[in-house]
């Protein structure tokens, strides 16, 4: 990736949903855009994630999907440390809502991480530790369901993928932590929300979460509350 290509990424919008970051032009927002209150996407109002918010640092489009496939298979390490450098002026901005205590990437199935060989939110999430001088801790999280075969998922099957998906190792300490959980691209943020509720059930005191990327016109369907909530439908 060349430096042309690096600014050439587009960045998020200053007017997104106050939750999960979906840049609001091309949607309704759920409050009146001219008050002084916070705004929420049709999907967020109220919040159905288990995350208490999520920011991104660029919208997930041309050249931005070129290089996050590039880091997804074929591992470019200056790359991930690009955005992670990045990301980390990006939570700096968030002030307090961020503060943290461990960061987290989202993890990868044994056997998807066995074929690839990395997980691409670690190359991410262990430089973005060392630059907001906080501990890495990717031992935290593991997946025990691995993600449907199908190439591209409905926003329904995207949910359904996640459900229980995620837990926590045994006898990891997560008890009152406030965690930053990173991965390269929030879609739906159904997956997010899925690890943010395995952290919250084993005791975590807040989950936000940090992508390099925002699918900008994907907006949760309405199936995702028992996702964040954890209850059946």
């Amino acid at each position: 990736m060349c430096e042309r290509c690096l600014a050439s990424f587009q960045g998020v919008p200053a007017r997104i949903c106050d939750v999960c970051g979906q840049p609001l032009e091309s949607l309704q927002p759920a409050t009146d855009p001219a008050s002084n209150e916070v705004l929420h996407c049709p999907n967020c109002d109220p919040p159905r994630f288990a995350f208490v918010c999520a920011r991104s640092l660029t919208i997930y489009q041309d050249t931005v999907v070129s290089a996050i496939l590039i880091l997804k298979y074929q591992r470019m390490d200056p790359l991930a440390k690009w955005f992670a450098k990045n990301l980390a002026a990006l939570a700096r901005q968030q002030g307090e809502r961020f503060r943290a205590d461990v960061v987290v990437p989202v993890p990868l199935h044994p056997s998807r991480q066995k074929e690839r060989g990395f997980n691409q939110a670690a190359l991410i999430a262990k430089p973005l530790a060392r630059a907001l001088k906080l501990p890495y801790r990717p031992v935290l999280l593991q997946r025990i369901r691995e993600r449907p075969p199908k190439k591209i998922l409905s926003a329904e099957d995207r949910w359904a993928a996640v459900r229980g998906a995620f837990v926590t190792r045994p006898h990891s300490q997560v008890d009152n932590l406030r965690i930053l959980l990173v991965d390269d691209v929030l879609t739906t943020g159904a997956t997010l929300s899925a690890c943010a509720r395995a952290l919250l059930d084993a005791g975590a005191q807040s989950v936000v979460g940090l992508t390099v990327a925002r699918a900008a016109k994907s907006p949760v369907t309405r199936t995702s509350p028992a996702t964040a909530t954890g209850k059946s439908e």
